[in-house]
């Protein structure tokens, strides 16, 4: 029988609950240069079977209902290098509570508990895989449309394009440069200086 490696939590509506272990987390996306939690240690760590992207419409955060922006989520697919930061025991109940409230607002992503492979070690990780069933879902957008709607889009959180370029600052500090992450900047640089903002 073959074994699985992916479980997803059914409920939404609330975290999986703790099993007294510490938690490993993957970020692939704004979790790198924010987490908002406390941590023991955080790692370079890769996902296989899916890819990080700008699939997510957003009208809170990084947009508007009148001007949607776009998030990063893991879509199916290729690898993705990021970062899995390990939660103490005691701490992980709190932790996936904020995550929850985080990530888990508008029900756009499963939660799924993953293998990532880290130097010297495979370790399953919770992380946040997007739902291609929910209407945020904005499927694969050519880079051009992607840098045309990140040019343009702010909300709560801020620019779109500060999005963008925090987490690609942060991935090439950490020595995990994404390359179609670079090409999208580089795009929407180019439309901001043409004034295009």
């Amino acid at each position: 029988m073959a074994r699985k490696t992916a479980s997803v939590v059914d409920d939404r509506s609330c975290p999986p609950p703790p099993d007294g272990q510490d938690l490993w987390v993957f970020a692939y996306g704004s979790l790198i240069w924010d987490p908002g939690f406390p941590f023991e240690e955080a790692r370079p760590a890769t996902l296989r079977g899916y890819h990080r992207a700008f699939c997510l419409y957003s009208v809170r955060y990084r947009g508007t209902p009148e001007r949607p922006g776009l998030v990063l989520g893991l879509d199916r697919g290729g690898a993705c290098r990021g970062i899995a930061y390990r939660v103490a025991a005691a701490r992980v109940e709190p932790v996936l509570a904020y995550l929850w409230e985080r990530e888990m607002i508008n029900r756009s992503y499963h939660c799924r508990l993953l293998p990532v492979a880290m130097a010297g070690a495979t370790v399953k990780a919770r992380t946040f895989v997007v739902d291609r069933a929910h209407p945020s879902y904005a499927g694969k957008l050519s880079l051009e449309r992607t840098a045309d709607i990140i040019c343009h889009a702010h909300g709560q959180r801020g620019a779109c394009f500060a999005y963008l370029d925090n987490t690609v600052k942060h991935l090439d500090s950490l020595g995990l440069p994404d390359r179609y992450l670079h090409q999208l900047l580089a795009a929407v640089r180019a439309r901001r200086d043409a004034g295009h903002r």
